[in-house]
């Protein structure tokens, strides 16, 4: 698979494509006015217990207070507020006062676990590792009301709900996730090769006699004894100046942010499978060679500064892409397409064949758009970065081979994405039900905002409706009240919808109730408004 990186930077915001064989498979976005919270680690006060929920309300220093569930609480809380207190205690080298001042380890260390490590530490990670806690201990044993806490975002402030965070604290390094709140070793599920994967579990087993939380990334692949070991140290040193900061600061505070977006590239996306990573800014490619000198030496060679008149995002065709990535429908070569549907509790795909006839036998031709469209869908969900319950209605097959074949062909296609997904069985009715970890909104809420015609419907009233509906007011108003005149004031549209198809009823409202009645045009007003006015 061919791989390429393409960096877009300017003043207003970064963004990054990952292209694999031609294709655009991701977007990321990195505002510079109101950059990603995901990842970030913060002093916060619990507000408000909330019994009935299981979960708490915490004040973190956002715009909306964040969201704690039971299962987010770090196992035994008067073991988690030790393992904090031991900063200012100079246990592991971290004395009172040494904390560094904000942001100063964020140009040389990896930050805290974001969308892009969830699915390799996830994969190794128990559902409910209980180390220390009493078996289905309530929120209110838990936490209390007022009590400071050090948390993590798991997931970004969505629509009208805050940001979801946990106690359980992940900070991925160029090769281990280290969670410091747990007590399990794990191999990524990426590292398919069982000799490899018992390598890597020793090698963790040897340099971690504490057993502290530790999942071995995709990118520890191969590598050295002497390097994993580095780099768990690194992320230890890290969390002890954490923990300190955390000490010293005072509630709600943010204690650590998550690197920049150019910084998580090269943590998170590049390696020896990419072929270039272009970047169109002289600076942030000064910046990409201090990276690549102190993470990848040997990959220096696979960047490339662009210096072409034209946009960069505009000559690989990635604009383009990102318009298609704003719409409801997706062509697929073959003439079919998949209509997506994003909604608050769940994303719909319905798949259909459209211009695609096929040649010769029936079942064939749904199976060929069906196979398109797995690989569409998959392709569509990264880019997109479609997260909770998502529901695919592939065209009916009669065939369980043919069936078979498209739920393999889905499960091929997503594993290339990053975050974890898991996906059902195809049901009769050909309905696939697949989730995906959601951790911030997606590209479409990114960069979209509600539409002030239709309120976010997806649809208007039509003209004659609204027409008729401003004449039933008219009625009723001369009915009850006796009013001499009466001005409907509305869209053009709506104005002369009434002039031109409604103009007898109009007439004969003002026979039969002895008022009168003017239009007057208002071209400021939206299409589906209308004002009805006395006198």
């Amino acid at each position: 698979m061919k791989r390429e990186i393409i960096v877009n930077s300017s003043l207003i915001e970064t963004r990054v494509g990952v292209i694999e064989d031609g294709t655009l498979v991701e977007l990321l976005i990195d505002d510079s006015k109101n950059r990603s919270i995901a990842g970030n680690i913060y002093k916060g006060r619990v507000l408000k217990i909330l019994p009935g929920m299981q979960a708490a309300f915490v004040d973190v220093g956002l715009a909306k207070d964040a969201f704690l569930y039971v299962r987010d609480i770090w196992q035994d809380m008067e073991d988690f507020e030790h393992l904090l207190a031991m900063g200012e205690e100079g246990e592991d080298g971290a004395t009172e006062g040494e904390a560094p001042e904000e942001g100063a380890d964020q140009e040389e260390a990896p930050g805290p676990l974001d969308l892009e490590e969830e699915a390799e530490a996830e994969a190794e990670r128990p559902a409910r590792p209980r180390r220390g806690r009493r078996p289905q201990a309530s929120i209110e044993e838990l936490i209390k009301e007022g009590q400071e806490v050090l948390v993590q975002v798991a997931r970004e402030p969505l629509g009208t709900k805050g940001a979801r965070i946990t106690t359980r604290i992940s900070l991925p390094g160029r090769f281990l996730v280290y969670m410091p709140t747990e007590s399990h070793v794990g191999v990524s599920r990426k590292v398919e090769s069982e000799a490899e994967r018992a390598r890597l579990k020793q090698l963790i087993e040897e340099i971690n006699p504490q057993h502290e939380g530790v999942i071995v990334r995709t990118a520890g692949m191969g590598k050295s004894q002497a390097e994993i070991e580095a780099d768990l140290e690194f992320l230890r040193t890290l969390w002890r100046k954490i923990r300190a900061r955390s000490d010293m600061a005072a509630a709600p505070s943010l204690v650590n942010r998550e690197l920049d977006l150019t910084f998580r590239v090269f943590r998170d996306l590049f390696g020896h499978d990419v072929k270039r990573l272009v970047v169109d800014s002289p600076t942030e490619y000064e910046r990409c060679l201090e990276f690549a000198d102190s993470l990848f030496p040997d990959l220096k060679h696979h960047l490339y500064l662009y210096d072409e008149d034209e946009p960069i995002f505009k000559t690989c065709g990635m604009d383009k892409e990102l318009e298609k990535a704003l719409r409801r429908k997706v062509w697929l070569k073959s003439g079919g397409y998949l209509v997506i549907e994003e909604t608050e509790a769940l994303v719909s795909v319905d798949i259909n064949t459209g211009k695609y006839v096929g040649k010769h036998d029936f079942d064939e031709t749904i199976l060929k758009t069906n196979l398109e469209a797995a690989r569409e869908v998959a392709r569509q969900v990264r880019l997109r970065d479609l997260g909770g319950i998502i529901i695919i209605d592939f065209i009916d097959m009669s065939r369980q081979e043919h069936r078979d074949q498209v739920m393999a062909e889905l499960k091929e296609a997503l594993k290339a994405d990053r975050s974890p997904t898991n996906v059902s069985l195809l049901s009769e009715l050909g309905l696939v039900e697949m989730t995906r970890k959601r951790v911030k909104q997606g590209l479409t809420k990114a960069l979209s905002q509600t539409c002030e015609h239709c309120g976010g419907l997806g649809w208007v009233r039509s003209t004659s409706s609204l027409a008729h509906q401003a004449m039933r007011d008219v009625e009723w108003r001369m009915l009850r009240k006796r009013l001499p005149r009466i001005k409907i004031r509305a869209h053009p549209a709506i104005i002369e919808y009434l002039r031109e198809e409604e103009g007898e009823a109009i007439e004969q409202l003002q026979q039969t109730y002895g008022g009168e009645v003017t239009l007057a045009p208002e071209p400021s007003y939206t299409p589906g408004k209308y004002s009805v006015l006395e006198g």
